[in-house]
This record gives C-alpha cells, sequence and structure tokens, in this order.
C-alpha cells in the first residue's frame, strides 16, 4: 500500500472538518426523517395544502388541533431542510414567519394515490428505529426478526409505499408485457400474489380480470388481517388470502401466474418458495418478479443506485432481520436479488426461461420466468 493510501496518510483539519460534517449530515437527514415522520402523522401536511397559502404556524397549529410552539419548531426543520416554503412575516418576532408547501410536494407528501407519493416511508420509523435497542442482539447471534414484529404499522407502511405505482401501472403496463397472460385471466384463468402483503395487487386483479379467481399468499399476521378487511370493504368475490403455512399453494399447475412483488429478498428460504411456484403454475404459465434493482458487488450498487447508503441500512434494519428470522435463513438483504442469482433459482427449480421486461421504474427490476 503506498504512502498516499487514503487510509494511511495523516489527515489534514480541513478533511477532518469535512469528513466530520458529512457525519452530521446523516444526524440532520435522521432527524428530518422523524420530523415528515410526524408531518404525515400529525396532517400538517395535508393542512398546509388545505390551506392553500402561506400561513403562521399558529395558524397551522389551530387547523390541525394542535399547539403552536411545537408546529412552530416542526415547521422550522422543514424550512430549514428545504421541505417547507419560508416567507417572512410582517414583524420579526417569532412566529411571524409563514410556512407553505411548494407545489411539488403535494404528490410526495400529500396524495397517497399519486406514484411519487413517499411519505409513506416513513409510517413505521417509530417502530423501525426502535430495532435499534435489540439489533445488537442480532449481530452476535445472527438471528433476526420478521415484519410482524414491527406491527401492523410496518404491512401499512409497506402498502402505502408500493401500491401507488403498481395501482396504476400493473394491470395497463406491465401485464401486457407478458405473452397472453392478460387474455388468460379475462377468460376467468387462476393467478396467485405470493407475499400479498395488504393485498394490493390481488386487489387490482381481481378488479380488472373480475372472471379470475386470484388468491394472495403471505405470512404475515397483520398484513392477512388488513387484506382481509380491504377485501370485505372492495366487494369483490373472485380474490381470497391465505397464509400458505396453513393452506399451501397448490400442486397442480392450475396457476396461469404468479407474482412475487418485492417480497422474495425478504424470505428465509426463497428458494423453497420457487420451487412451490413451479409446481403451482402451469406449464404455458408465467410468473412475474418484481424486486428492487441489485447489482452483483457491492462497487456497483455503490456506483450505479444513488440510494445504495438508504437501501442497505433499511437492509439491516428491516430485509436483513426478516431473512435471517429463523436458523438458517437466506439473508438476503434489501440488495440481494440479483438477476443471476433469481435466474439460478428459478433454473434450480425448473423454470428454463428468464428474461427481464422493458418497465420503467425508479426502483424496481422486473422479469419474467417461464417454465
Amino acid at each position: 500500500m503506498s504512502a498516499a493510501s487514503p487510509t494511511t496518510h495523516t489527515p489534514s483539519p480541513d478533511e477532518v472538518r469535512w469528513f466530520a460534517r458529512r457525519v452530521a449530515d446523516q444526524m440532520s437527514g435522521a432527524v428530518t426523517a422523524a420530523m415528515i415522520h410526524l408531518g404525515d402523522r400529525l396532517g400538517l401536511y395535508a393542512a398546509l395544502h388545505e390551506i392553500g397559502e402561506p400561513c403562521t404556524a399558529a395558524a397551522l397549529a389551530a387547523r390541525c388541533g394542535l399547539v403552536e410552539r411545537w408546529v412552530r419548531e416542526w415547521a422550522a426543520n422543514q424550512a430549514a431542510a428545504g421541505l417547507l416554503v419560508l416567507e417572512a412575516g410582517p414583524g420579526d418576532e417569532p412566529g411571524d414567519e409563514r410556512f407553505a408547501l411548494a407545489p411539488a410536494a403535494v404528490p410526495v407528501l400529500v396524495d397517497r394515490d399519486d406514484e411519487s407519493h413517499l411519505a409513506g416511508l416513513f409510517h413505521q420509523l417509530p417502530q423501525t428505529m426502535a430495532r435499534l435497542v435489540d439489533l445488537p442482539k442480532s449481530f452476535r447471534t445472527g438471528l433476526g426478526r420478521d415484519y410482524d414484529d414491527l406491527g401492523p404499522e410496518a404491512a401499512e407502511g409497506i402498502e402505502r409505499n408500493f401500491e401507488p405505482w403498481l395501482r396504476r401501472h400493473l394491470v395497463d403496463d406491465v401485464l401486457p408485457l407478458v405473452d397472453g397472460v392478460t387474455e388468460r385471466l379475462a377468460a376467468g384463468a387462476a393467478a396467485a400474489d405470493v407475499g400479498c402483503g395488504t393485498g394490493g395487487a390481488v386487489l387490482c386483479l381481481a378488479r380488472a380480470f373480475p372472471a379470475a379467481r386470484v388468491t394472495g399468499y403471505d405470512i404475515s399476521r397483520h398484513a392477512l388481517d388488513r387484506a382481509r378487511r380491504r377485501l370485505a370493504d372492495s366487494g369483490l368475490t373472485n380474490a381470497t388470502f391465505h397464509d400458505p403455512r396453513t393452506r399451501p399453494l397448490p400442486e397442480d399447475g392450475s396457476l396461469a401466474l404468479v407474482t412475487t412483488i418485492g417480497c422474495l429478498h425478504d424470505m428465509t428460504d426463497p428458494a423453497s418458495v420457487v420451487r412451490s411456484i413451479r409446481r403451482a403454475l402451469a406449464d404455458d404459465g408465467a410468473w412475474l418478479i418484481v424486486d428492487i434493482e441489485a447489482h452483483e458487488t457491492l462497487a456497483a450498487n455503490i456506483e450505479r443506485n444513488p440510494m445504495a447508503a438508504m437501501m442497505y441500512g433499511t437492509s439491516v434494519l428491516t430485509c436483513l432481520p426478516s431473512g435471517l428470522s429463523e436458523p438458517g435463513g437466506a439473508g438476503l438483504g434489501t440488495l440481494g436479488l440479483t438477476p443471476r442469482r433469481a435466474e439460478e433459482m428459478a433454473r434450480a427449480a425448473g423454470f428454463t426461461r428468464f428474461r427481464r421486461l422493458d418497465v420503467d421504474h425508479p426502483v424496481d427490476a422486473f422479469y419474467e420466468v417461464r417454465p
């Protein structure tokens, strides 16, 4: 190693200050994330949108039934972080300032149906960060905890994160890329969503193809409870939800379509699930994999994914604990399902065709897999 190596040379004062600033920026992001959670939970963003013009913290607090002093400090953080627009008030006293949402903030922080909505990322933040108390034990024992350990907030948070895009694009833009699937579902074929969460994809498919029979499978009690409530509210009669440990996937090749959306990397034994999918799928059926786009090396993920740091950290807090929640778990992690690994598992289970679909998505990769 040369004397100029960044790991051996004596840092200059400027280098130390730069690194200290970088570390401090991480804390700034963490506490601002907590404030985004509060803004979403307390309805502050929605209230600012409803007010429709710059307002004082007092006016915002009154709108939400909150105490002004707390709202003022929250708004100060949001303005400092560039998430609220700050306008000077008529005087110089604290509380004279006026705050507003920029137009671009509305789809991201207010409109839960917009595919750009991100407030759902922060929905289960308190439960996720509470894991920091017990995570040292996981580092020592190797065992994690499943998603139900995070409570029902985790199931709803995942729903809020991913469903807006799926509702808009799954049926209209993605399934037409999988040859023959929409025609078969329209004619009454059977489909399943494995790792269905709170049922968003199942409900989309059941609504779009009323002749089809659609089943969702998940091992999360909280997710299944919410999925069944949503199904009852929807009035749909062609969908059901099951825990595969008590009611497994069929083994008779009766399914025309199986989907796994954002879940394979969280599973303790994804290879076994892939084998079950192959047994359930007809010889002319299709398996649609949707999972977080991952590159084959850490260096490639860091270079090509601007969210890599967030994703690896999220993995330690949520995805890795799920994948290691049983002894011998696969522990793939958030960025662990690379195209090579996915194809290897598919071929080992008896699938012979594997191709990436041309779908424009900011986070996920889409694959069509055939027997």
